[in-house]
């Protein structure tokens, strides 16, 4: 699972590389993002365009993610693909996430 991450404006971009967000690297999805979220206090913006799948254990770790964050800091999420997209449509969770169509769209949008 390659995640990177890059910082502006008190944003931080954590951009997921793989093409699949599945039971296989769940667990390590939710370590790594631990890892690159731990010292940030701003938003945090989950790029997921290389994502082409995700199942239902890919889902739960991004709301693990989110619950890591805790109350004071926001994940949102940019870049998803129509299947993701379907996805997150399906189980309401485009109502608890903020998602943009890009990650340059979240960082111009601004907190919400």
């Amino acid at each position: 699972m390659e995640i990177t991450s890059q910082d502006g404006n008190g944003v931080r971009v954590v951009t997921v590389q793989d093409a699949r967000i599945d039971a296989a690297v769940a667990i390590r999805f939710k370590d790594r993002m631990r890892e690159v979220t731990a010292d940030t206090s701003g938003r945090v913006i989950l790029d997921l365009a290389a994502v082409d799948f995700i199942d239902s254990s890919g889902l739960g770790a991004i709301v693990a993610a989110m619950k890591q964050l805790g109350g004071t800091r926001r994940l949102e999420l940019s870049g998803l693909s129509p299947g993701v997209d379907r996805v997150f449509r399906l189980t309401r969770m485009d109502s608890v996430f903020v998602i943009h169509d890009s990650a340059e769209a979240a960082l111009h949008a601004g907190p919400r």
